[in-house]
């Protein structure tokens, strides 16, 4: 199976999104693809509330990081159960289960703003990425499957460009009921609002999968890990390009996260002054995305979630777009190693403290972020079969590299600055460079055919 390179085995049957059979799955694709919106509305949102608890709460950054531990450790607890009841229950009963969750953590976010302590928070916020973790599990292989092999990894790039929509969108509500400029007390009492209206999207979201036939599709079974041949391995661990996407899931979803989270602080702390002219920008939000300190003004909190949705989130969502085109010309393992080492270099511009030159290259970095992991996934589970299932799970389980280097990222951030932060993001795209430059000897594919 050639499930990087689109370009390459033109003859096999089928098509992006028609299968061997002749039938397509279009419209399948399209609904499942929905679900990939969902969870980056969720976790877009996540991403601008470790400020307001800093506010509220009065947290350190390190603190306030432990809403990422929460979240992460959500994917963590449920990825392996949720790989065993999707091969249970299938593609369809394990969406069914997953949108449950999510909306039940989303209702809890009514009581959790009575309570209005930090733990009641994290546990929502815990409960919402159990949810997600089904699926994620199932939605990133079931893309793969829809169609013909080769065009795998372009057809899951093409559903991550939902999840880039979710994203702009997510620090935008957000910011709109977790910040106020009447301050953090009245900011809070809203906050319950935004996951309320999820959840009741999400409740008729179900109502459309329980109606809809999913197909159960598998992939190819390249390695031949089902078989009775007596030379076939058996186990997934035994595939290098397997156990090393689980690394590199880990030290991606790590940087992704630490980045994501600490946007608004480095946005607040480290920029120059706009100047009074800014007060009423579009981009910023209006007067009250800016604030005065020490006789400048600087971009505020409101106006720094401004500036992740309508620059950092769409370039990350024009680079799934292209990532797609792209990837359809280039193999995908080279792809995501020019893409990691150039968020090398973007980070280090960023630790270089170069002032607006540095705000550049912080934004670039979500664009070339943007194709990783679907990629990685999509390398992972290469050639693995109906085990494409297992292997999802522990690759969505290496997402708790989100929950535990954040948390060290933002330790340097009290101690050093949110400068020197960005020196952890900078080490874990180093990991992910590797591994795509590698893949070709990991999965011992002929690099002429991928």
């Amino acid at each position: 199976m050639n499930a990087q390179n689109p370009t390459a085995n033109k003859s096999n049957q089928g098509g992006l999104f028609k299968g061997a059979d002749g039938r397509s799955h279009l419209g399948i694709f399209g609904l499942v693809s929905s679900l990939f919106f969902l969870w980056a509305l969720c976790n877009g949102m996540i991403d601008v509330m470790d400020k307001h608890f800093q506010d509220f709460l009065h947290l350190t950054k390190a603190q306030s990081a432990w809403v990422q531990f929460a979240h992460y450790l959500g994917y963590f607890l449920m990825a392996l159960p949720a790989g065993w009841l999707a091969r249970k229950l299938g593609y369809k009963g394990g969406i069914l289960s997953g949108l449950a969750m999510v909306a039940l953590g989303c209702f809890w976010f009514i009581p959790a703003t009575q309570i209005s302590t930090f733990w009641a928070f994290l546990l929502g916020v815990c409960v919402i990425s159990m949810g997600l973790t089904f699926l994620e599990t199932i939605a990133n292989p079931y893309t793969t499957v829809l169609g013909a092999p080769q065009f795998a990894a372009v057809r899951i790039n093409i559903a991550q460009s939902f999840n880039g929509v979710g994203w702009i969108l997510g620090p935008i509500i957000g910011g709109m009921f977790f910040y106020s400029s009447e301050g953090a007390e009245a900011a809070h009492q809203q906050l319950w609002i935004p996951y309320a209206g999820i959840a009741g999207g999400v409740l008729l979201l179900a109502l459309v999968f329980l109606f809809v036939r999913l197909p159960e599709i598998q992939t190819p079974d390249d390695y031949h890990l089902t078989d009775s041949n007596p030379g076939a391995s058996k186990s997934i661990w035994s595939h290098p390009h397997f156990t090393m996407a689980v690394v590199a899931q880990f030290f991606y979803v790590a940087a992704q996260a630490g980045i994501f989270a600490f946007f608004i602080n480095y946005v607040v702390a480290e920029i120059p002054p706009v100047g009074e002219a800014w007060r009423n920008n579009f981009w910023l939000g209006g007067s009250a995305g800016v604030a005065e300190r020490a006789g400048n003004w600087y971009v505020s909190e409101q106006g720094a979630t401004k500036l992740l949705a309508y620059f950092g989130f769409t370039l990350f969502l024009l680079g799934r777009a292209t990532g797609a085109w792209i990837l359809s010309k280039v193999p995908a393992y080279r792809v995501m190693g020019i893409y990691a080492l150039a968020n090398v270099a973007m980070m280090a511009g960023i630790v270089l403290k170069l002032g607006w030159l540095s705000l550049g290259a912080l934004f670039m970095s979500f664009f070339f972020m943007s194709v990783m992991f679907p990629t990685i996934f999509a390398l992972g589970i290469h050639g693995l079969g109906e085990k494409s299932k297992l292997a999802s799970s522990f690759i969505v389980m290496a997402i708790m590299g989100g929950a535990l280097v954040p948390k060290l990222m933002g330790w340097v951030g009290d101690v050093r600055g949110m400068s020197l932060a960005f020196l952890v993001p900078m080490g874990c795209f180093g990991v992910v460079a590797a591994y795509g430059f590698a893949w070709p000897l990991l999965s011992r594919t002929s690099s002429a055919k991928v």
